[in-house]
């Protein structure tokens, strides 16, 4: 359930951020920004919740 809340709330906030920081004449350059933010996202998520299951 933490994860499946952690990626929804990933991806609507990098919905929103490519959205809004975004160049509205390059589409393609918004997704790709969009998907690198949700990636991150989710990757540092995924790297503390290791960090703190081996220190707890």
């Amino acid at each position: 359930m933490h994860l499946l809340a952690m990626v929804l709330f990933a991806f609507f906030v990098s919905a929103v951020f490519a959205g809004i920081s975004g160049d509205i004449r390059h589409p393609k350059k918004c997704l790709f920004y969009g998907m690198r933010v949700f990636a991150s996202f989710v990757g540092i998520g995924m790297v503390i919740a290791w960090l703190m299951y081996l220190f707890p």
